[in-house]
């Protein structure tokens, strides 16, 4: 059965922190839910990890639907969040469920991500009253990371904190069930949290959050050009994939591989058989 967003707001309640996981392939899917994540995230950062572009931008609806598919369908038990890419839900209500309505019937998402704080907050609800879970994301918005002059930290300015405080409030007054918190000072991150009874996913916003969510390929060195300050290596795996990778070309190049190990043979008469018709063919030419 599905973890639902009531279970995630009960996780809140019992402060119980709440672990988050991009994924994006079966693999990713597969290996985060049956590591104990209760929700994962279809994140638009596929775009960088998955694409190889260098932000978000480039990703679109359809990318998302068939990443989700896949998610989706590999998966029992973690709530799954399609994220909705950049001017996907921007230019108006109509196109905004239009987007929702292909992630949850097409990708069989769960919920919905959208970026963006109390001028969102009207998309928000009609969503939710829509029958939509949303889960909102304030802070750092990668989607607006040209206006915001690079990925910079959030809410060290007495404005800027005020209105993150304002941002939060009113995703949670139109219905998000939590909140991404990326990239807010952890001080900030702190009060928002103790302020709200929706969850906050913190991502580079410190320890006091009621969750926290990181991109599969940071946590596991998959993507060795990109290693953010808010992440912490877990496994070196990019190194040893590679180093796998690198023995497998040079057994080839020697001969070292295949061997008759990982070969199929056939019965001695049947391959006496094709070695005599074989014969007789060349004897025919």
């Amino acid at each position: 059965m599905r973890i639902t967003i009531r279970d995630i707001q009960k996780m809140k309640a019992a402060r119980e922190l709440i672990p988050m996981l991009t994924a994006y392939d079966a693999t990713s899917a597969y290996l985060g839910e049956t590591a104990g994540a209760p929700m994962l995230l279809v994140g638009d950062s596929l775009g960088m990890v998955i694409q190889g572009h260098d932000s978000t931008l480039p990703v679109k609806l359809e990318h998302i639907v068939y990443h989700t598919q896949i998610v989706s369908r590999v998966t029992q038990r973690a709530l799954i969040v399609a994220d909705m890419p950049f001017m996907t839900y921007n230019a108006s209500l109509e196109q905004a469920m239009t987007s929702v309505g292909r992630l949850m019937q097409e990708g069989g998402a769960n919920a919905v991500k959208l970026e963006g704080g109390e001028h969102i907050a009207p998309t928000i609800k009609a969503i939710v009253q829509a029958g939509v879970p949303v889960m909102a994301h304030i802070g750092l918005t990668p989607q607006g990371v040209h206006q915001f002059g690079g990925f910079r930290v959030q809410g060290r300015e007495v404005a800027s904190a005020q209105q993150l405080i304002r941002d939060a409030e009113a995703v949670q007054a139109a219905g998000a069930f939590a909140v991404v918190l990326e990239l807010v000072a952890a001080p900030l991150a702190k009060i928002i949290t103790e302020r709200l009874e929706i969850p906050t996913i913190g991502i580079g916003s410190g320890p006091d959050c009621a969750g926290q969510v990181q991109v599969f390929h940071d946590l596991l060195g998959l993507y060795p050009t990109f290693g953010p300050r808010h992440t912490r290596l877990y496994a070196d795996a990019g190194t040893t994939i590679k180093a796998a990778l690198a023995q497998y070309v040079e057994d080839v190049k020697a001969q070292r591989f295949p061997t008759m190990e990982q070969a199929f043979t056939m019965k001695e008469e049947v391959l006496a058989a094709v070695q005599a018709n074989g014969a007789d063919s060349d004897a025919d030419r």
